[in-house]
């Protein structure tokens, strides 16, 4: 099992857990700051390890290298930039040197933030610099019609974990994926990122990364935030859950990820396998785009196809993870089987289904064949998404 990136995992909750009613005491005498959905999951994956090496939001300097040479201050590669964003008016409440504490938007206390700068982000800068600058971007649209002004960096100290209702025994944290590696024996294992529906193909290209690198499969989806736009996650977990099934005995395991997307293609790529790393993983597939947010609206493509395999690869000494380029299979319905693209001769007949053409069949509630995806998973996906005959009225 790799060594988590730099050397130790940042279990914030684990380390402050002999202080932690100290900490919920004093939480109650200091300032606060309520934090939006996207805080809220970086601030999850900041305590949980997940984030490591990170222990709190980034202060300028980190925040200038991540932006500027996608490394930390410490040298360390980092290409996202996870802040506490607030509007300056929100801002000059506190001041360098306070500690504040950070709540849900119920009102409960995580963690307590000693604030160790606050500073104005060159918006412009990051833009161009971390996600390519077209302003259609998803990521650049929020920078600068949602996020906060002012960045506050500091280091954290944890109270709890963001509170979860729902599909609680799948939440697993770095630490608890680790110990139950450890515990099944699985010193290779194979992590797979999605944020969308998975069927048989999927099912296909996992198995096969699987035997290819004699390893085990982490079936690790998105369950904070996705693009707009995107399937819920509950039908998402649902299909995950059906999916899981149809593995070989002991070759997969599900667990669930509380990360904010920025859909950030290739610097995201990068980040996506440093996350798993810490989780335990020692290979990372990449997929053709990965974590791109598709094209504008001139048609253009945000970032390339390979784009993210080949930042991955550039810098995978310095991550330690082992990268499995995503190689696309498709369907031969001669042979009944599923075959990587690459390795199919001239002439053979192939099928497919796009996930646009997809989303139509379950609009207009025509066929799903059978050799796309699994009955069970077409019925979890037309009971969230019935056609529109069916779908009542408000």
């Amino acid at each position: 099992m790799p060594a988590p990136h730099g050397g130790i995992l940042q279990d914030l909750i684990a380390r402050d857990l002999p202080i932690k009613d100290d900490l919920l005491k004093e939480s109650e005498t200091l300032q606060s700051i309520t934090l939006n959905p996207r805080q809220l999951c970086d601030l999850e994956l900041i305590l949980n390890g997940g984030f490591s090496p990170l222990t709190g939001f980034l202060t300028e300097k980190d925040y200038n290298g991540v932006v500027e040479k996608l490394h930390l201050a410490n040298g360390l590669v980092w290409t996202i930039p996870i802040v506490l964003d607030l509007f300056k008016k929100d801002a000059d409440l506190y001041k360098v040197g306070e500690r504040v504490t950070l709540r849900d938007e119920d009102g409960y206390a995580l963690a307590i933030l000693t604030i160790a700068d606050k500073y104005q982000p060159d918006k412009q800068n990051e833009a161009k610099k971390v996600f390519g600058g077209d302003p259609e971007h998803p990521a650049i649209k929020y920078l600068f019609d949602i996020s906060g002004d002012v960045y506050i960096g500091g280091d954290l100290q944890a109270i709890r974990l963001p509170i979860h209702y729902d599909y609680t025994a799948l939440r697993k944290t770095p630490n608890q994926l680790r110990d139950e590696f450890t515990l099944k024996g699985w010193d290779r294992v194979v992590a797979f990122q999605t944020r969308n529906p998975m069927h048989r193909a999927h099912r296909e290209l996992t198995v096969r990364a699987a035997r290819e690198h004699t390893a085990n499969v982490l079936i690790h989806p998105v369950v904070g935030l996705t693009k707009p736009g995107d399937i819920d996650h509950h039908t998402r977990v649902r299909v995950y859950q059906e999916i899981i099934k149809r593995y070989p005995s002991g070759l997969a395991q599900l667990s669930l990820l509380p990360i904010a997307m920025r859909m950030g293609g290739p610097r995201e790529a990068v980040w996506h396998a440093i996350i798993r790393k810490n989780y335990g993983a020692t290979h990372f597939i990449v997929g053709r785009d990965h974590a791109g947010p598709g094209s504008n609206s001139k048609g253009v493509d945000f970032y390339g196809p390979y784009d993210a395999q080949e930042l991955v690869e550039e810098y995978k000494h310095e991550l330690g993870i082992d990268v499995v380029p995503f190689r696309m299979v498709t369907y031969l319905p001669d042979e009944d089987r599923y075959a990587p693209i690459d390795t199919i001769k001239d002439g053979v007949r192939t099928l497919n289904i796009s996930g646009t053409e997809l989303r139509k069949r379950l609009r207009d509630g025509s066929e799903i064949p059978s050799w796309f995806s699994y009955p069970e998973v077409v019925k979890i996906l037309r009971e969230s998404h019935p056609p529109r005959p069916k779908q009542g009225f408000t």
